[in-house]
């Protein structure tokens, strides 16, 4: 499912990321480890989006952003849409 969210300026595949919010917080992978498996700098910032799911939503909203879509990403939309993600699969096992 690719992200329709007209603030979400990368694109995200949500079911490419939510594999890798499954080897996080399922399978309990390490988020450094992930990092040192990915093949691409895309993979990385997939990654790194999985890992803001483990920031309280207020520090979040604090964040100054420093990746190439700052300037308009609503990474909250982003993070709504994993958790619920993360929540459906961890319902249905």
């Amino acid at each position: 499912m690719t992200c329709h969210n007209p603030g979400c300026l990368g694109n995200y595949d949500f079911d490419r990321i939510s594999f890798y919010a499954r080897k996080r917080f399922i399978e309990g992978c390490d988020t450094i480890a992930l990092l040192g498996q990915a093949s691409s700098d895309r993979e990385k910032e997939e990654i790194a989006l999985v890992s803001l799911l483990d920031v309280e939503d207020d520090v979040i909203r604090n964040l100054q952003l420093s990746c190439t879509h700052a300037s308009t990403c609503k990474v909250t939309n982003c993070r709504t849409l994993l958790k619920a993600m993360i929540e459906k699969e961890l319902a249905n096992p």
